[in-house]
């Protein structure tokens, strides 16, 4: 755990802490984990989906050219 907290520009000793306000800082910490974690997944879903529409596209314009 970082020693220091810093809330409104006030940085607070994270060892001057009750167990609560502890528990509190590992659970926003952990959010702010999984929230990254998200997204990066949801990046990764936005990239994938645009290949896929990309090759549908060019698989509908590539039928279109040979029935001409």
């Amino acid at each position: 755990m970082q020693n220091v907290i810093n809330i409104d520009g006030k940085e607070y000793p994270t060892e001057a802490f009750d167990d609560t306000q502890k528990y509190v800082v590992t659970q926003i910490r952990n959010l702010q984990a999984k929230q990254l974690q998200a997204k990066m997944e949801l990046d990764q879903v936005q990239v994938a989906l645009q290949v896929y529409t990309n090759q549908l596209i060019a698989s509908v314009k590539q039928e279109e050219n040979s029935d001409e």
